[in-house]
């Protein structure tokens, strides 16, 4: 199959990085998992068990967990945890190809600059609109979803006409594989609005381990679930984005009508253990609110609550 690129490597493959990377080879893609090493093993024997539509697609596809596997990918998905960008990408910065491109399949509005210090190459802000969730290694569950919208970083970027071709070149790809892309010229501000959704969803779903429609279902939940979003917006809007309150609020009431079934991917850490991205979540918009002056009090109280969970799966608190 003639595509712009000659492979895709999925760094972090998790439960999005291994949906994104498993619609690319059902395509028929050249396409490697690099993930923890019994997902890895678990696909190398039989496949990535793919459920979507009711079915269940065997996936054939290649896996790893070591890094040097992305040599020679001209397209890179990163997908690790929030906690982790600045070291993986680190790690990766000398194994990427000169023409490789980057893609930031991440939560939260930092996550591409940190990647973008550490490697030569173009890093694109990706923001992901999936529901899944990773029962077991080697399977994958895919509740409602599945579109990208890419954008440049920065004003420089923005300005690189070869990096708008390259845009056009990774939507292209995706499309071939089912997977709609639009390219945004303000997807930083888009990230912001995923960002708030996250905030409003995630913390919440995870200290009560209840998918989004019974969140949604009672008036305090949703409540409380505004308040996090006056937050969230007046801390976009002093740090320069155009997130409007009403547009906010129509997002966060939407997420819960398109996917009630879905626990959070932050509920989801906490019932396996493991560490959550909080702090670049509610985490975040307390730390960039208290730089800027705006009170976050509620997003303050969800994040220290997640930390306390978290210390007692860990037996620290």
């Amino acid at each position: 199959m003639s595509t712009p690129f000659r492979s895709t490597a999925v760094v972090g493959a998790g439960a999005v990085g291994s949906f994104f990377g498993a619609m690319l080879a059902r395509a028929g893609h050249p396409v490697t998992l690099i993930g923890r090493p019994a997902h890895a093993q678990a696909i190398t024997r039989d496949g990535l068990q793919l459920h979507r539509a009711g079915g269940v697609d065997v996936v054939r596809v290649a896996a790893t967990d070591d890094l040097t596997a992305l040599r020679g990918a001209d397209l890179v998905l990163f997908c690790v945890k929030s906690t982790d960008t600045e070291a993986v990408a680190r790690q990766i910065a000398p194994l990427l190809a000169a023409d490789a491109v980057v893609l930031s399949l991440q939560n939260g509005v930092d996550n591409a600059a940190t990647i973008a210090r550490q490697v030569a190459q173009p890093v694109v802000p990706t923001v992901v609109y999936v529901a899944t969730a990773m029962p077991e290694p080697g399977v994958v569950k895919h509740f409602g979803r599945g579109d990208l919208v890419v954008g440049p970083l920065d004003a420089a970027a923005a300005g690189d006409a070869a990096l708008q071709l390259r845009l056009r070149d990774i939507a292209a790809l995706f499309e071939s594989a089912g997977v709609p892309v639009r390219i945004s010229p303000d997807v930083m501000g888009e990230l912001w609005s995923k960002l708030m959704v996250n905030c409003a969803y995630n913390a919440i779903s995870a200290l009560v381990q209840q998918p989004y429609g019974r969140m949604a279902a009672l008036p305090a939940i949703r409540e409380t679930q505004r308040a996090v979003v006056r937050e969230v917006v007046a801390v976009a809007q002093a740090d320069g984005q155009r997130l409007t309150l009403d547009a906010a609020m129509e997002a966060m009431e939407r997420i819960a009508m398109a996917m009630p079934g879905q626990l959070s991917s932050t509920a989801q850490d906490l019932a396996r253990g493991k560490p959550t991205e909080i702090d670049h979540l509610n985490g975040f918009v307390a730390r960039r609110g208290a730089e800027l002056g705006i009170a976050t009090p509620v997003n303050q109280a969800l994040h220290a609550l997640v930390k306390l969970a978290e210390a007692g799966h860990s037996g620290t608190a």
